[in-house]
């Protein structure tokens, strides 16, 4: 019975990574037609919509921990996945069945088969993994969906959802701009595309794109909650706002984590923990108690207790996520220039004055110079591998870029290569940092694990 499901698994994946020829064809005409021949189960649901430019995984992941906490039934769906399709789809963190999601394709088929037959265009994989997460938490019946944005936002397919509870924009900065715009504005307006008329809105945008945000919330009628240091930034939008306030409270490498201070919207919480590390991830961290205080106010019990609980074991691998101690061994997706330069403030306050070993492959439509000059300087030595993704390209450019700030730059397009060899360069007492692509880090972090689990580093032993 298991080799029969699992080969049902692989024929209907096969079938899933077939539908990418589709390629990124926007619109919601197609995911819209879709969800109507199965009932609109979107609407059935209770959503919190979260998109941004960074940090929309990390806050979903924070948000769903808390309401599990709560002892709701917790649905999440994000994009990618880091090691197995079946992680976009998870209830209390618990991942979806290889034969659910073979089932669940199954059932879509004649959908698909009938909308092309009656002259409607193909949906896309993202469309079709889309609707069938819908469909999938509405039969298990959860409490809640706390839904990630794949692209964008206005005509991003998560985006038929006619009323989330709330939604959440943590940030805009220049990323994906073939497909969103070449300003902060124009890509700001695609993000508030998901604001919808009423819904209370959660934000730590600044500068432009807040103006972009707040006029949105102006024009839709929806409350707009700032996230912000307890400094203030002094908005002074076209709409009132509420604000959250967040302060740091310390903590890092050695805690595994690191502490805050909320000064929420309906009272102070102090000294909330998160196992995550970077300055950004509080800022996150805010954002998820300002979703949690507007899910209270709706009528929704979740007790301060379940806050703390929730947000001490939020789990989100890949993102500053230290897996060796000598040397040191960090991944992170810092897949554009904004995740750069938070990675760059990281290593400077947890790994001040340590030489580093930088591990790096990006994808061909990324920001790669800005990225480089970021993270490159930092290095003793750099790594450059490959993405294993078509839109990888001339991936060997990046070394080109890394050599104009460190003399010693390795191409290894091998990513367990890249690895092993890095750390092979790398002393008991440095710090080998891998990022860039998430496809890359996936990668690696199969290798470092795979390493760690037989005891012993990946790479030991390895000549230079």
């Amino acid at each position: 019975m298991f080799e029969v499901t699992a080969v049902q698994y692989e024929e209907a994946m096969t079938y899933l990574q077939n539908l990418t020829r589709f390629g990124m064809n926007f619109g919601l005409g197609r995911i819209k037609e879709l969800l109507r021949r199965m009932g609109d189960p979107q609407e059935k649901l209770k959503v919190v919509h979260i998109g941004g430019t960074n940090g929309k995984g990390s806050t979903t992941a924070m948000v769903a921990s808390v309401l599990t906490a709560a002892g709701y039934r917790t649905g999440t769906f994000t994009s990618p996945h880091l090691h197995a399709y079946t992680e976009r789809y998870q209830i209390d963190g618990v991942q979806i069945s290889r034969e659910r999601v073979a089932a669940l394709i199954d059932r879509l088929k004649p959908h698909l088969d009938a909308m092309v037959a009656q002259g409607f265009e193909h949906p896309t994989e993202f469309e079709v993994s889309t609707a069938m997460a819908f469909q999938y938490f509405y039969e298990e019946g959860v409490d809640f969906l706390i839904l990630e944005v794949g692209l964008g936002g206005a005509i991003d397919s998560t985006n038929v959802v006619s009323r989330p509870l709330v939604t959440v924009i943590t940030n805009v900065s220049m990323d994906h701009m073939d497909y969103l715009g070449r300003t902060i504005r124009e890509i700001a307006t695609v993000k508030a595309g998901i604001i919808k008329p009423g819904v209370p809105l959660v934000t730590a945008c600044r500068g432009e794109a807040l103006e972009v945000v707040a006029r949105s919330c102006r024009n839709n009628g929806s409350p707009m909650v700032l996230v912000e240091s307890s400094g203030g930034s002094g908005f002074k939008g076209c709409i009132p706002c509420r604000a959250v306030l967040w302060e740091a409270a310390g903590g890092g490498f050695e805690q595994g984590g690191q502490y805050l201070t909320v000064h929420g919207l309906r009272r102070t919480y102090r000294d909330l923990f998160i196992p995550l590390l970077g300055r950004h991830q509080v800022v996150n961290a805010a954002g998820a108690v300002a979703v949690v205080e507007l899910l209270v106010e709706q009528g929704f019990s979740i007790p301060q207790e379940a806050l703390y609980r929730g947000l001490a074991a939020t789990c989100w691998p890949a993102r500053l996520e230290v897996v060796m101690e000598r040397p040191v061994v960090i991944l992170d997706g810092a897949h554009n220039y904004d995740g750069a330069r938070s990675l760059a403030r990281a290593l400077e306050d947890y790994f001040p004055g340590r030489e580093v070993v930088l591990v790096i492959g990006m994808l061909g439509d990324k920001e790669r110079s800005r990225v480089v000059a970021e993270l490159a300087p930092r290095a003793r030595e750099v790594v450059v591998t490959r993405p294993n993704s078509p839109r990888a390209g001339d991936w060997q450019r990046l070394a080109e870029e890394a050599r104009k700030y460190v003399p010693r730059v390795h191409t290894m397009e091998s990513v367990p290569g890249a690895v092993e060899y890095a750390l092979s360069l790398a002393r008991p007492d440095e710090l080998v940092c891998i990022t860039g692509s998430l496809y890359m880090v996936a990668e690696a972090r199969e290798v470092l694990m795979a390493g760690r689990k037989n005891g012993v580093a990946a790479g030991a032993g390895m000549q230079g």
